[in-house]
């Protein structure tokens, strides 16, 4: 394949790389191509390509990349000779801070997953949840429901609808021996939803279903051409009501640990710098 590689970047380049004149190289790589004084290497091409491609997808493939890296290539040089020196160092400054940033970021966030203790008990939870209800007001609708989506030709939907509405401990077992009939369901009626995802689950909603919904202990069947649709609203929240704490919790858990990751952070920068100044690494001169 390397063989194959390198007559092909020949064959490719005769034109081009007429005497090695052009090519003032800093180090044991093979050149393919120069703008100016940027080098593009074999090696770096290279990797474009595998064994599992053909030829002539080789030979499109590194075309358009060398294409694409000289034309780049030219523009930051044309750009280079005509922006304003107070521009450029002010590109310069941001692409060395983001450098920084990048660098640092990475370093911290190695440094601090190994020391933050992610366990959290709900007293945690709790306390800051009675500490800040009035960030976790409802900017939706919320329900916990149970639904099955299934073909409107099977033979058994009535002993489904009885068992569904119903729903005591033998009828929850039968269902779930059943699922394998159903094209879709969910059986858990305790956890709170979006009423946007229920909207997207089940096709059939209109405007007015829409509404019945939003009502406790509420059965509704529903049907297209193809399918029925089994809904049984447990419980209700309104968009502006208070947010379960069940509900807010995820979020709950993300902020205190996020304290935490933030916290470690800064006694990381503490201690680095400590250390600099003890190892007289860190000097501010007067």
């Amino acid at each position: 394949m390397r063989k194959n590689f390198s007559r092909f970047i020949l064959v490719l380049f005769s034109l081009i790389l007429v005497s090695c004149e052009y090519f003032q190289q800093t180090d044991d790589r093979k050149v393919v191509v120069r703008v100016n004084e940027t080098y593009l290497y074999e090696d770096d091409i290279q990797a474009l390509i595998n064994e599992n491609t053909s030829a002539e997808d080789s030979a499109v493939i590194v075309s358009n990349y060398i294409t694409r890296w000289a034309t780049q290539q030219l523009l930051i040089d044309r750009a280079e000779l005509n922006l304003p020196q107070s521009q450029q160092k002010e590109f310069n400054e941001l692409v060395n801070n983001y450098r920084n940033e990048l660098y640092t970021n990475a370093y911290t966030d190695a440094v601090v997953s190994r020391a933050l203790d992610t366990a959290l008990n709900r007293a945690e939870i709790e306390e800051y949840y009675e500490q800040n209800k009035q960030n976790f007001i409802l900017g939706e609708d919320l329900v916990k429901l149970r639904y099955i989506n299934l073909a409107k030709n099977s033979n058994n939907i009535e002993e489904i609808k009885k068992k569904f509405t119903r729903f005591n401990e033998e009828d929850q077992q039968d269902l779930l021996n059943m699922a394998i009939q159903f094209k879709n369901y969910s059986m858990n009626d305790s956890v709170w939803v979006k009423s946007k995802t229920v909207y997207n689950k089940i096709g059939p909603l209109t405007a007015e279903d829409r509404s019945s919904l939003l009502k406790k202990s509420n059965f509704m069947e529903l049907q297209d051409s193809l399918n029925v649709y089994l809904v049984y609203v447990n419980d209700v929240l309104s968009r502006n009501e208070q947010a379960p704490i069940e509900y807010a919790s995820a979020t709950i858990r993300e902020i205190l640990l996020n304290k935490r990751k933030q916290s470690l952070i800064k006694e990381l920068e503490k201690d680095i710098t400590k250390d600099a100044i003890k190892n007289n690494e860190f000097e501010i001169f007067n």
